[in-house]
């Protein structure tokens, strides 16, 4: 701590001295006398006091939920929890989208899509449509180590999800947390439980997940929102059957999504939105596989890399994308070798077919 001169001048030692002389000069005055200095070599003075040069205090930093970067006090201990859930008419709306931190848009045969979503920060009464899984799912699932539910799927999807170390809630294999409703016809009326999904974890699967995007602390400090170009429209072919749009809502601070021309919303009526949204271009090859229906099965090649654009805060910003392995999560490059922030809040990833899908903005 540094002292000011006023301070100075207000130390025991000069307030001292300077009442002992104004006592002696009045006494001198008084008797005519000429005045002389006043002794101090009795006086006792109070300990010096030093200068303070420790460090200001470290301000203590707020936990942040992994998945979304929003900082929070109340941080638990939760694994991701993965659900597959259906994209087709019949399937919509959808239940407990809305409450998802991430979700990964794939291509599936016939061109739908489905949706992995992915809850940890949130805690959904129920999730669904639920259904059966594709091989990317190993790659989405895979750097998060925790859960993964479904219904249905070829046993060689399955078991490349289990060898990835990602924790296996089968409906088919008699995992508790499934329902049908009788609001649906089969099979687009499972429902799931997600309480009763992390009941299920195992202690190997027990654990948050990694981050697996890099957030900015605030918003304004996000790549696309701090260097990108403003955006009020993202218009993207996943096929020729699938066409979201995604608009931007400066009063909600989100992009909501359509789709096509109809508002996208959850059995609630809640519209679906998106802090960020994420577009990844990716190669689509045939699994030699087909569904019941005879259409064959596309995988979407994630341990690659290839050109992607970041859309948060109404702006929008050029990208590379990377997956070193199917261990290993996405990473956001930017044109100057920079990696990609992302604004803390919920990221809708697309992966959009190089070859048969488009994305546009404006």
């Amino acid at each position: 701590m540094l002292f000011s001169a006023t301070r100075a001048a207000r130390s025991p030692r000069r307030g001292m001295a300077a009442l002992l002389g104004a006592g002696v000069v009045v006494a001198l005055a008084a008797c005519g006398s000429t005045p002389t200095a006043p002794s101090t070599s009795n006086l006792t003075l109070g300990p010096s006091i030093a200068p303070d040069k420790s460090a200001p205090p470290t301000p203590a930093v707020p936990p942040t939920w992994p998945l979304t970067g929003v900082a929070a006090a109340n941080v638990v201990t939760r694994p991701a929890l993965t659900v597959k859930i259906e994209n087709s008419i019949e399937a919509r709306p959808q239940t407990g989208l809305d409450q998802a931190d991430m979700v990964w848009e794939e291509v599936v045969e016939g061109g739908i899509t489905r949706f992995a979503a992915v809850y940890q920060s949130v805690v959904p009464s129920a999730v669904g449509p639920v259904r059966s899984v594709r091989p990317m799912d190993a790659d989405i699932s895979a750097p998060m180590h925790g859960l993964i539910a479904f219904s249905g799927g070829q046993a060689g999807f399955v078991n490349e999800i289990r060898a990835a170390g990602v924790q296996i809630i089968s409906m088919d294999l008699g995992a508790k947390g499934f329902a049908r409703t009788s609001a649906r016809r089969a099979p687009h009326n499972v429902i799931g439980t997600p309480t009763t999904f992390w009941s299920l974890a195992d202690a190997a699967h027990s654990a948050s997940p990694a981050p697996q995007f890099t957030f900015a602390t605030t918003a304004p400090q996000a790549s696309a929102v701090a260097s990108g170009t403003p955006v009020t429209t993202i218009d993207i072919r996943m096929s020729g059957v699938e066409h979201p749009v995604w608009t931007w809502s400066a009063g909600q601070n989100a992009f909501l999504r359509s789709e096509g021309t109809t508002p996208a919303v959850t059995a609630a009526g809640v519209r679906l939105s998106a802090t960020n949204v994420v577009v990844l271009r990716v190669r689509l090859v045939n699994t030699g596989t087909t569904d019941p229906a005879g259409n064959p099965v596309p995988e979407t090649v994630l341990t690659d890399s290839g050109e992607a654009t970041v859309f948060s805060g109404g702006k929008q910003v050029a990208a590379t994308w990377s997956k070193a392995s199917v261990a290993k999560p996405v990473v956001l490059t930017g044109a100057n070798g920079a990696p990609i922030t992302l604004a803390p809040g919920t990221t809708w990833i697309e992966l959009v077919p190089r070859a048969s899908g488009s994305v546009s903005a404006s």
